[in-house]
């Protein structure tokens, strides 16, 4: 028996692919995808954003694959890639074969919009030629007319039954090694369609809302919807669609599941909002820390606390800690327990090093259990 069994997640039991070398299903851990918006073209821009992606968190990137010239820019940046592409097709069937030529780990097609069963045919073999995986990308605003027909507007049901007839062509082709998303920008028809998707089949599951927003609203409702999800066990890999800087994609991503346990991938911080008992600027504090600490990979958890009201209390459950105090002096916690004092002129840079002192701990003994 757990001692928090309200903690405790049971993940969906799914079949397990691989994009590349990332493992996609089953007790593979939880991926964090985002999609580049650079002209596919410009490999050098390209591949910037990819590398920046790829320093933030992100372990498979999306990359929009247009036309014959995009297809043809691929290659160089599949080439030179840190992290396994995904090759975005619609409609031309194809830029799916050149995308697979090319070193696409991965292909995001509709199999049901690129023609002809001879057709997704091809690009079956492209992508079984070339060890390539897929994923069936079923969206709210494009469902197939027939389904808008039968059900007059995009519903749980008609999402479920589109990603069910795409898998069968693909199914039919003798190739399984897919993964299925059902977005919609709707939080509630995205929820509810993954989880009848979830209870339908045992594919990988992508997770997202689409054309969720901007920073703040677009967080808002990808963290509602995709963690409302994962809370309930159902997701394999996701992508939170912002309209922001593609970086912020995956620190959002990595904050769900960090904040559900799910994965530990850099700093947690554990911080109050402030108020006029705080013994130092905390809001400032904890901007500073996120940027100074932002190189760290090690699961480490820190709590910012202006007052010892609540400061104790979570500097327990935390690897380092700091509580505000009277006369510029406040209370450092090691490993939950109180440990010492700093003064708040040497706070900050007394605090990353504690924290890059433990990341290596952390670093050192995985490296001496691999």
């Amino acid at each position: 028996m757990s001692l928090r069994p309200y903690r405790e997640i049971s993940r969906r039991k799914s079949r397990q692919i691989h994009v590349g070398s990332v493992a996609v299903g089953g007790d593979a851990p939880i991926s964090v995808q985002t999609m580049t918006n650079t002209l596919t073209t410009d490999v050098k821009g390209t591949l910037e954003q990819i590398r920046r992606a790829a320093d933030a968190g992100a372990d498979i990137v999306r990359v929009s694959c247009p036309d014959e010239d995009s297809t043809a820019a691929f290659k160089a940046i599949a080439k030179e890639s840190p992290v396994p592409l995904i090759a975005d097709i619609h409609f031309h069937y194809k830029r799916g074969i050149e995308a697979a030529l090319a070193g696409a780990a991965c292909l995001r097609i509709n199999p049901g919009n690129i023609g002809s069963h001879d057709r997704v045919k091809e690009v079956v073999k492209a992508a079984k030629d070339n060890g390539c995986s897929m994923r069936i990308g079923v969206n709210a605003g494009s469902l197939d007319k027939h389904l808008l027909d039968k059900y007059g507007e995009p519903c749980p049901e008609a999402l479920v039954e589109s990603a069910l007839e795409h898998a069968k062509l693909l199914e039919d082709n003798d190739f399984f090694e897919f993964k299925i998303a059902v977005k919609a920008s709707d939080v509630f028809l995205a929820v509810a369609a993954y989880q009848g998707l979830a209870k339908a089949c045992d594919y990988p599951l992508h997770l997202g809302i689409t054309e969720a927003g901007g920073l703040i609203g677009g967080t808002v409702k990808s963290s509602i919807g995709i963690g409302s999800l994962l809370w309930q066990g159902i997701g394999d890999t996701l992508r939170v669609s912002l309209s922001a800087d593609v970086t912020e994609e995956v620190k959002v991503g990595f904050e769900m599941l960090k904040a559900l346990d799910l994965r530990h991938r850099g700093v947690r911080i554990v911080s109050c909002p402030s108020c006029a008992r705080q013994g130092f600027d905390v809001i400032k504090t904890v901007e500073t820390l996120e940027n100074r600490l932002s190189h760290i990979r090690a699961p480490v958890t820190l709590s910012i606390l202006g007052c010892v009201v609540n400061g104790p209390g979570e500097a327990r459950e935390t690897m380092v800690g700091i509580t505000g105090g009277g006369s510029d002096t406040h209370k450092v916690y090691i490993g939950g327990s109180p440990d010492h004092n700093v003064d708040g002129g040497t706070m900050v840079d007394h605090i990353v090093e504690l924290v890059e002192k433990r990341a290596a701990e952390i670093e050192a003994a995985k490296k001496k259990e691999g």
